[in-house]
């Protein structure tokens, strides 16, 4: 089994900048690569960023691209979500997870609570 504890989100002006972190315990050799997604009220779940287990391939959702950074730092089972020039519209509760790589939602098998991200404008 693998556990996911997402921590970091909180109340941002626009154009501040948070650093979430999900720190993975468990089976962690279960996992092929781990993901951020959100979810605003109102709104279909969408992809923001991932990245493989060993770090070395990254991919961006659209409204991520340019603004935020995963890394992942296989010592410590953690990966981060760095998010610069944050909106109003990047108000979500985001969520990572584990398992599977890439964009699709249903390649990951493990989710965390999600940690409530709110940009005030």
């Amino acid at each position: 089994q693998v556990r996911l504890v997402e921590s970091g989100g909180r109340l941002v002006q626009t154009g501040g900048s948070l650093r979430l972190s999900c720190v993975v315990s468990g089976r962690t050799s279960y996992i092929i690569g781990m993901g951020w997604f959100r979810r605003a009220p109102g709104r279909e779940r969408e992809f923001v960023a991932s990245i493989s287990w060993s770090g070395d391939t990254m991919y961006y959702g659209e409204s991520a691209k340019g603004r935020f950074a995963i890394s992942a730092d296989n010592a410590k089972n953690t990966v981060v979500l760095q998010m610069n020039s944050l909106e109003p519209e990047d108000t979500a509760t985001y969520y990572c997870a584990a398992g599977g790589a890439g964009t699709d939602a249903a390649f990951y098998n493990y989710w965390g609570q999600g940690t409530q991200v709110t940009v005030s404008s």
